[in-house]
């Protein structure tokens, strides 16, 4: 099948065919589904669908991958992410293993050439076309590991850990900042059952289970669970944590008092409103009867019929013209 992302038409017109080599943070396109060859992608919708059809994935931080002719990352929107993923390749890869690096100009590609020569790699550029570009290094042994990548902040008197690539890294969001000042008082956090989905670097668990609640959270992203649980223990809280798109891994039957999210709307620099919709649809199945969904978005964002077709009518708790904060309740 021909491609449709312009990484992906870049890499297509080469002359490597690519056999067996291992895809890194990939797009979805459907010139990559007749590429015989490997995944590393901590994204679990990404690693499902490559699950389906049969390929060997590698869905965690630091897998056990098995030796492969070459790699290709596909560069990503947050730099210090694609930082991360060099430096995990040349922990997890053999020496002089053959890494290309493929991503849009308006996506910084042009970045890599001197990351790669302050790791002290070599790099020669192959391509350049559909306004992306592609280098080619080869892995090699460098001075930093793939752990120093994660930072340390303070919020609302808690201790959160994160990770590039997470949403709001490094910094408290207003959004989220709005959510959390504006709870209901009728909502009892104390040994209720709250869901945190989307849960990013932990900042809504971690509060909820300082207030007394029961947390679980959920996240499609391996950085964020692995963020959330972190936070958590810096925090000496307790809470759960899985890997799940939205609500899928979930117990058949479970019901919580509250489901508390700040949802994502992005998918690298494309609006994909996907997720928030399925969570907005399928939230009074999760909740007990006179449960609460609370959600912030921001004010553009078409959640109000949503949340009218799910709930049959919602609060609006704030608004500062940026966030708003809405309330929906199973009746």
């Amino acid at each position: 099948m021909s491609a449709v992302t312009p990484a992906c038409q870049l890499l297509e017109r080469q002359s490597e065919n690519y056999e067996n080599w291992l895809w890194v943070a990939p797009p979805a396109d459907p010139w990559l589904n007749d590429q015989p060859g490997p995944l590393w992608s901590t994204d679990l919708g990404v690693a499902q669908t490559w699950r389906e059809r049969g390929a060997a994935v590698y869905d965690d931080l630091a897998p056990s991958i098995e030796e492969v002719p070459g790699a290709v990352l596909f560069w990503p929107k947050a730099h210090a992410l694609g930082e991360w993923w060099l430096l995990a390749l040349c922990a997890q890869l053999p020496e002089g293993t053959r890494l290309q690096v493929v991503g849009e100009n308006q996506g910084g590609i042009r970045r890599v050439l001197k990351i790669l020569a302050a790791l002290g790699l070599g790099c020669r550029r192959l391509d350049n076309a559909r306004r992306c570009m592609l280098f080619e290094t080869r892995v090699g042994r460098v001075s930093l590991a793939p752990d120093d990548a994660w930072t340390t902040f303070e919020a609302l008197d808690l201790k959160l850990v994160s990770h590039p690539g997470i949403f709001g890294h490094g910094k408290l969001d207003s959004g989220t900042a709005l959510l959390l000042d504006n709870l209901p008082k009728s909502l009892k956090l104390k040994d209720a059952n709250v869901l945190d989905v989307g849960c990013g670097d932990g900042v809504i668990s971690a509060w909820l289970a300082k207030q007394g609640a029961k947390v679980k959270a959920v996240d499609s992203s391996a950085f964020a669970v692995e963020a959330t649980r972190r936070t958590l223990t810096a925090n000496q809280l307790d809470g759960s944590v899985y890997q799940s798109d939205v609500y899928s891994a979930l117990p058949e039957g479970e019901c919580f008092g509250a489901i508390i999210s700040n949802p994502p709307f992005h998918q690298e620099r494309a609006i994909d409103r996907g997720p928030a919709s399925r969570l907005i649809r399928e939230a009074p199945k999760h909740l007990e009867k006179g449960g609460y969904l609370v959600l912030v978005a921001n004010t553009f964002l078409p959640y109000p019929d949503l949340l009218d077709a799910a709930f049959g009518g919602f609060e609006i708790l704030a608004d500062d013209r940026r966030f708003r904060v809405y309330l929906a309740r199973k009746r």
